[in-house]
């Protein structure tokens, strides 16, 4: 029973680690939410806006305010100029490149705010070489000027997203028909009773992406070693 049981503590999965983050803070605090940082806070990585939609700094505590611990100094990353109602499904919004070498199970998480006429569908894509995007899933924002915390898409059914130093991911704006399977062929806002605007604004905090740490071959074989003087001293 002892030997079982060794066996079975030696099969408990490896606790998830973050790989990389943001937080859009100032590198040093500087006290001011409306100032911040596009380089990942931990780990490594590129940020950047995508299509017409341009960026800005702002404060992450407004409006509920998002879940950064920093109470002080919370900024959040902001963009505007969407396109237009009609045109641009699934092309307009923010991207993150991440190298996830050494690393498996794959999760992405995110806050957002949507302001009342910011597109109310977001679509959460993955790339596995940089340049090929694949939907994993659709979020709803049906409120405006409302953070939405801890959006959570797990990726670890996708091999190639472990591992992989070409991985990313992005966050665009999509028509309601795509979204949901029916509906308008064209953004709709995410106040009821609001207009779609190309200057509303989604802000973004504590982008993260996390995974389990993949054992180095040694580990491994020290791993089955010790399992295997086990054996020997039951014999």
């Amino acid at each position: 029973m002892k030997f079982i049981s060794v066996l079975f503590l030696a099969a408990l999965p490896v606790s998830a680690a973050t790989i990389s983050q943001w937080n859009f803070n100032s590198t040093t605090d500087d006290l001011t939410p409306g100032t911040g940082s596009s380089a990942p806070s931990t780990g490594t990585g590129t940020a950047a806006t995508l299509s017409s939609t341009t960026p800005s700094f702002s404060s992450g505590g407004a409006n509920g305010g998002s879940s950064d611990p920093n109470t002080t100094d919370d900024s959040g990353w902001g963009i505007t100029s969407f396109p237009a109602a009609t045109s641009s499904d699934l092309t307009a919004g923010v991207q993150f490149l991440i190298d996830t070498t050494g690393y498996d199970s794959i999760t992405v998480g995110y806050d957002i705010r949507h302001s009342n006429s910011a597109s109310r569908y977001e679509a959460v894509q993955y790339t596995l070489n940089g340049s090929t995007w694949t939907t994993a899933s659709f979020f709803a924002g049906a409120a405006g000027d409302t953070w939405f915390n801890n959006r959570s898409i797990d990726l670890s059914a996708i091999s190639g997203a472990s591992n992989n130093p070409n991985f990313g991911f992005r966050i665009v704006s999509a028509f309601e028909s795509t979204a949901t399977g029916s509906g308008a062929a064209s953004y709709i806002a995410s106040n009821t009773g609001s207009a779609y605007a190309t200057t509303g604004t989604w802000r973004f905090d504590m982008v993260t992406v996390s995974g389990t740490v993949i054992p180095e071959p040694a580990s491994a074989l020290l791993g089955s070693l010790g399992v295997l003087a086990l054996l020997r001293r039951r014999r």
